[in-house]
């Protein structure tokens, strides 16, 4: 969602700074931009639509200051327009507020402050901050009494950074929205996350909730909001900046799914031992658990369906469900591990889904790409994916990675018999996902049903989850109408909805029950004249009835899932792209939904 930087101890750089730091934050989704700049006096400049607006605008002006902020933002409260953008200010124009997250008392202050006289300019919950520092500092705080002041009078969620006029410091604070601190030898950095100064320094301290920063270009101090001084451990990101670049691609997705081999490898390595037939997870403890709930959203709850069944498989009690129905219903808990399966590690549902689940008693696991994060903190274990950063905002090499992770995580804490099996065929799962990457046909396949107005995805087992993600991917990019079914649903309902505009994508590989009962829907949409393009091994004979065939080479069926997701993953990006849509930044979508 919404993306800050700020900026102290670059002197005449700082504006270069925070603009390139809003352009590599692009990812997280926005529409609108601005940056404050604060040295004697305070320079705002701030616009709707994308940084290259911000840009035009910034050239008529040439705000200085030496200490910053900028910030991406993603409506919630009010409109894309200037005079919602960020950052906002007080009545004199003294104080610039950046914010992620929302405010859920804002109202109430907002009638309190118009009250007692000050001016709102936007619909923003945000605003509100400013004024409060303001009322604070009238009665004669100093500037960090006076933001400590406001800041405890929210509720909410919020990532909040402050400058103001003759003071070059920046404040700031966070709660249930991610904050991170940068340092260099030179300079000092505040973000919303990593690759907004990545390029700069690869040296971070990540805040936790409840706590409170001052920087400046001498250095930074972290407390408590109260003001007790908090010791900060100082971490190193291990990815290299030319990670988030596109390295010739014509988009991050493509990018990523091209990188699905190499984040395969990384999430494996060290993990395995195929000779012995065992998975080490040492680090993680002794988790032995009785039953299993895994919580998350969007592509990881696909991820979360898929490892439900893995457990189940394995004779221990699992279900796999949407955060945000857990975080306000959650089922009866016992001794269950509550896995929370999140790519950021910072999104909102999938945190207080396992926050309800602690309060309650669980022990929990956070499954997640993100070193540092607020699941990872949180949790009582943690299970990095290794996936690399992500900056497409429909995921793909994190889904891919959460699969493998998930399947380790299975084979080490589940006994099943065929784990040497297992082990091999995730051993191959790179060379084979590298083999659909080089031979896939999906273009084609995207050029004879790009004018589709509905698209079915279908699958069995294991393969319904990724039945479930391929459309997932369809809607996000295409800006098309795409559902996936657990193949046997097909009948009770969605078959209404089946024409010979609709093409189906069916996923079936090997030739057990579950291929064959498949191939048996096959039959049935293609009685009604549908378009089927098979995702097969060729193992169960399917492409007798399909239209067209996706190959996937012959793998352990626990991760041929895996490579077939890698198929659609393609057809998406080819559709899309043929259609001309914004693929990295798909309209009205996020990349980290830190809000709920």
């Amino acid at each position: 969602m919404c993306g800050i930087i700020g900026c102290a101890g670059r002197d005449g750089e700082t504006l270069d700074v925070l603009v390139h730091g809003l352009s590599k934050l692009e990812y997280r989704g926005y529409d609108s931009a601005g940056v404050a700049l604060a040295g004697s006096d305070l320079d705002v400049c701030k616009t709707a639509g994308e940084i290259d607006d911000l840009r035009a605008a910034l050239e008529e002006r040439s705000p200085s200051g030496s200490v910053g902020i900028g910030h991406t933002r993603w409506s919630t409260h009010g409109p894309p327009t200037d005079e919602n953008a960020h950052p906002h200010l007080d009545c004199n124009r003294e104080v610039a507020v950046v914010h992620n997250g929302i405010i859920e008392n804002y109202q109430a202050l907002r009638d309190e402050l118009s009250t007692a006289g000050h001016e709102f300019r936007s619909d923003t919950d945000t605003e509100v901050v400013p004024h409060l520092i303001e009322d604070a500092l009238a009665d004669g705080a100093d500037p960090e009494e006076a933001v400590r002041e406001a800041i405890a009078r929210l509720e909410g969620s919020y990532a909040v950074s402050v400058v103001m006029s003759g003071v070059d410091r920046i404040f700031a604070a966070r709660n249930d929205s991610p904050l991170v601190l940068g340092i260099d030898d030179e300079a000092y950095y505040l973000a919303s996350d990593v690759p907004a100064f990545r390029d700069h320094t690869d040296r971070v301290i990540y805040l936790a909730d409840g706590e409170f920063a001052v920087v400046d270009a001498d250095g930074y101090r972290v407390t408590t909001l109260d003001g007790e001084p908090v010791e900060k451990t100082v971490d190193t990101v291990d990815w290299d900046p030319e990670e988030t670049g596109k390295s010739g691609y014509d988009h991050f997705m493509l990018k990523e799914i091209h990188e699905q081999p190499r984040a395969l490898r990384q999430c494996l390595r060290g993990r395995v031992d195929e000779l012995a037939g065992q998975v080490d997870l040492a680090d993680l403890g002794d988790l032995s658990p009785r039953g299993i709930h895994l919580v998350a959203c969007g592509t990881s709850y696909h991820a979360a369906v898929y490892a439900a069944q893995l457990f189940q498989q394995a004779g221990i009690p699992a279900q796999a469900f949407l955060a945000s129905e857990y975080a306000t219903s959650p089922p009866p808990i016992g001794d269950a591990l509550v896995i929370g399966v999140t790519q950021s590690g910072e999104t909102a549902d999938t945190l207080s889904a396992l926050r309800e689940a602690r309060k309650r008693g669980a022990r929990t696991l956070a499954v997640t790409n993100t070193v540092g994060s607020t699941a990872a903190r949180e949790c009582d274990h943690a299970m990095y994916i290794r996936a690399g950063p992500e900056i497409g905002v429909a995921a793909t090499k994190t889904f891919s990675s959460q699969i493998a992770a998930l399947n380790l995580l299975a084979l080490a804490i589940t006994s099943v018999g065929d784990a040497r099996e297992v082990i091999s065929g995730l051993r191959d799962l790179p060379g084979a996902v590298q083999e659909i990457l080089d031979t896939s046909t999906a273009r084609k396949i995207a050029e004879a049903y790009r004018d589709a107005e509905s698209y079915f995805f279908i699958g069995r087992g294991l393969h319904y989850p990724v039945a479930l993600e391929g459309a997932l991917k369809m809607k996000e990019i295409t800006y098309k109408h795409a559902e996936g079914f657990a193949a046997g649903e097909l009948k009770h309902g969605p078959l209404a909805l089946v024409t010979q505009d609709t093409p189906v994508f069916a996923i079936v590989t090997g030739d057990d029950e579950q291929a064959t009962k498949t191939v048996g829907n096959v039959k049935e949409v293609e009685a009604r004249d549908a378009p089927v393009v098979a995702v097969t091994d060729g193992a169960s004979d399917v492409e007798r009835y399909a239209d067209h065939v996706l190959e996937v080479p012959d793998t352990h069926r626990r991760v041929a899932a895996v490579v077939a997701n890698v198929q659609l993953q393609l057809v998406a990006y080819h559709t899309a792209d043929m259609l001309g849509r914004s693929i990295d930044k798909p309209r009205n979508l996020a990349k980290s939904v830190t809000v709920e």
